[in-house]
């Protein structure tokens, strides 16, 4: 087998060295989160350090939901490998790549527009990629979720909720793309350079403008009125020196009834 590999080009050497890897790398992933399962399933009373802040109800709770959730990922992410394997071997990018082609020719753009065809093909993979991904998505929030009273989501909502997702995703993803590969096309010897300098202008840009126009697409965010959690949550602050400047409440009800608190900011 040694031999057989050797034999091959390069360009198969390096390709099936990939496949190789991607695998190693999801097996052991696999085995990992296998052991976590295992734990799972055998820890069924409340471990002495969360003794005093959990009671077996909400601990067997969880613990069964986390079950629930490893093994949807376990599924979900063999799914994702195989699919991956698939393109790979079957030759599926140079197909979309020459259906992109096909589709930029319909409007007499030719070869010689190589980021107009680009931009097709990112924007036909990443449909694609939302298509093959929307049943899993739908079993994680309406049956996963759903049993495990967490899910707050209408079917109609969610569907508008993820066209909404991919809409604002393309907004972003195809002019950031189109201006990333015209500095990779005028660049030079030294385009890396360019190209490195503006994908970290742009993902500064995007932390900044985040919480303030994009988040707000999807969630309700009211300022969280004053008030003694509002004056501890400051206070917290002030005592690590984390520098917080607003505080704001995310009505995110129409999704989940999960609770959750994250910070967002650069500056």
């Amino acid at each position: 087998m040694i031999q057989a590999v050797a034999e091959l080009n390069t360009e198969n050497q390096i390709f099936y060295s990939v496949l190789v890897f991607s695998w190693a790398v999801y097996m052991w992933e696999a085995h990992l989160a296998k052991r976590q399962r295992k734990t799972y399933r055998n820890t069924t009373l409340v471990p002495e350090e969360l003794g005093m802040i959990m009671d077996s109800e909400t601990f067997e709770k969880s613990r069964l939901y986390q079950l629930d959730k490893s093994t949807f990922g376990f599924w979900s992410g063999l799914y994702s490998e195989a699919e991956g394997t698939l393109i790979l071997l079957l030759g599926g990018i140079p197909f979309l790549w020459n259906v992109s082609g096909n589709l930029t020719g319909r409007f007499g753009l030719g070869s010689e527009y190589e980021i107009t065809q680009s931009l097709s093909f990112l924007f036909l993979a990443t449909l694609f990629s939302a298509i093959t991904g929307l049943p899993w998505s739908i079993y994680n929030t309406f049956i996963i979720e759903e049993k495990h009273g967490f899910n707050q989501q209408t079917l109609g909502f969610f569907f508008k909720d993820a066209v909404k997702k991919f809409a604002v995703t393309q907004c972003i993803l195809l002019p950031v793309t189109s201006l990333l590969l015209y500095i990779i096309k005028i660049g030079g010897d030294y385009f890396f350079i360019y190209a490195w300098l503006f994908t970290l202008i742009v993902s500064l840009v995007l932390v900044t403008i985040y919480a303030d126009y994009i988040a707000p697409l999807f969630d309700k965010f009211t300022p969280l009125p004053e008030g003694e959690l509002k004056t501890n949550i400051e206070e917290m602050a002030r005592s690590i020196s984390f520098p917080l400047t607003k505080v704001y409440v995310v009505e995110g009800s129409k999704r989940s009834s999960h609770s959750n608190a994250y910070f967002y900011g650069f500056f």
